[in-house]
């Protein structure tokens, strides 16, 4: 039951909301109610309308095959087709944080990408004998990506800060391990 739990916890904490799509959602649909309501409430206290009178509303939508743009129509229907996959797709799929997890026995820490890019930087800082502007790690679910420009003169060997950056994540337990590329720039640094 704790191992349920903690998994639980974890997964909550590495995957994103979909709440902000939701709430555009039913703003959406809400602003569109309420109009088509004050519309409707107007009609029947025999104000004129604010826009149009809800019959005009159908009559047009009824004859919008017919007398539209064909081009128009078809932009508009591309347009809604795609916000419907946008929402369609929020709703399916899992997002992702910028976090991972290391597992320390019973528990699950959940680090910031930004800190295990800090971490990883500095162990391929040291191991290149480099200084900090001339290291960039970034860090994503599946893959971390090291960038480093060497002092010239001063040959980097791109396996090694590789080996150096996995035993790190290794060291560091860090799951799921993303995978390592390293690249070194043509150009040096001068005077660092």
């Amino acid at each position: 039951m704790i191992e349920k739990e903690r998994n639980r916890l974890r997964e909550r904490e590495l995957t994103s909301s979909r709440a902000p799509a939701s709430v555009v959602a039913a703003v959406l649909v809400v602003c569109v109610c309420l109009y088509a309501l004050f519309e409707v409430a107007l009609k029947a206290l025999g104000q004129p309308a604010l826009l149009a009178a809800p019959e005009t509303w159908w009559a047009a939508i009824e004859n919008l095959p017919k007398t539209g743009d064909p081009t128009l129509l078809l932009t508009g229907g591309v347009l809604l087709l795609l916000l419907g996959i946008v929402f369609l797709l929020q709703g399916l799929l899992r997002g992702r944080r910028a976090r991972h997890a290391i597992a320390l026995g019973e528990s699950v820490l959940i680090v910031d990408d930004q800190v295990i890019a800090a971490s990883l930087a500095r162990r391929a800082r040291t191991e290149a004998g480099v200084a900090r502007e001339q290291v960039l790690v970034v860090v994503s679910h599946a893959r971390v990506e090291v960038q480093l420009r060497p002092t010239s003169g001063m040959p980097v060997d791109a396996d090694q800060i590789r080996a150096a950056v996995e035993d790190e994540l290794r060291t560091n337990l860090i799951t799921p391990v993303p995978s390592v590329s390293v690249r070194v720039a043509e150009t040096g640094v001068i005077g660092q």
